[in-house]
């Protein structure tokens, strides 16, 4: 499946589609969940490893496009005049527009359903979780004085507390992948999976 997800990454680049439809017959591709970047791809891989689900061998490929205006592109791909494949996907309220526009033409009973994240995943764990056991993750994970080091700048102090740690989660390259299968695990041993993650995999 990573192959296969690599080579739909080159075919959007604007290569050639061939390996990626010979791979899709040969795995058995049956859909493909359209998320903006790798912290969300952390976040759903996490959940399906919580709950024992290998997604690859069910045949659905959980895709990074790059960011939310690139899903017209990949929908066109993978989607009905594609490959043909069912599509999901996860986005952010302020995205929305650019993944409806792009899932409209797959929408019916076979896919093209996306699912909304009030600001933006990491929002939605820290509201589903609460600011004290995301500060309980961020301490297991070792980042307790970066964290309060960030929390005490002056910029941050008029900031509400979920705010701050919305914002930390952004501020060092990689630390949102880091977080998104933490804040998933976290969630998942907790029972409180955020709604938009829980409906998409009731999608899958």
């Amino acid at each position: 499946m990573k192959a296969f997800h690599q080579a739909v990454t080159e075919w959007a680049a604007g290569g050639s589609g061939t390996p990626a439809r010979e791979l899709a017959v040969r795995l058995r591709v049956r859909s493909a969940v359209l998320l903006e970047g790798l912290s969300d791809v952390a976040a759903v891989d996490a959940l399906a490893d919580r709950r024992g689900r290998d997604l690859a061998a069910e045949g659905v490929c959980v895709v990074s496009m790059g960011g939310a205006m690139n899903v017209g592109r990949y929908a066109r791909l993978l989607g009905p005049a594609g490959l043909g494949l069912r599509l999901t996907g996860l986005c952010d309220e302020r995205e929305r527009r650019y993944y409806d526009r792009a899932l409209e033409p797959a929408e019916g009973p076979d896919g093209g359903t996306v699912f909304v994240c009030v600001a933006d995943l990491e929002d939605e764990f820290i509201r589903a979780l609460g600011v004290a056991r995301v500060e309980q993750v961020v301490r297991e994970a070792g980042e307790w004085q970066p964290w309060q080091t960030f929390a005490r700048q002056p910029a941050q102090q008029d900031r509400p507390a979920h705010r701050r740690l919305r914002r930390f989660l952004g501020t060092k390259a990689g630390r949102k992948i880091r977080y998104g299968r933490l804040l998933t695990e976290a969630a998942y041993d907790t029972g409180c999976v955020p709604a938009p993650l829980e409906e998409l995999f009731a999608q899958l």
